[in-house]
């Protein structure tokens, strides 16, 4: 069985600007690592959602590519 231990969340800014918080899994845990500030954080629950609110907060990236 395939099993996926990284993934990751874009968002652009106001400027068009791309920004990535990387998602890896290890075990339970999860360990989110922004591209752009090289913020971290560990989090066994909603790391997607964790790696949206960093985005928006840190860096007004609140446009998602899917919704086009």
């Amino acid at each position: 069985m395939l099993q996926i231990n990284q993934s990751k969340v874009n968002r652009w800014d106001q400027h068009g600007r791309e920004h990535t918080v990387h998602v890896q899994r290890t075990g339970v845990q999860r360990t989110l690592r922004c591209a752009t500030c090289d913020w971290r954080k560990n989090a066994q629950f909603l790391p997607w959602l964790k790696a949206e609110e960093h985005l928006a907060e840190a860096h007004q990236a609140t446009v998602d590519p899917r919704d086009d």
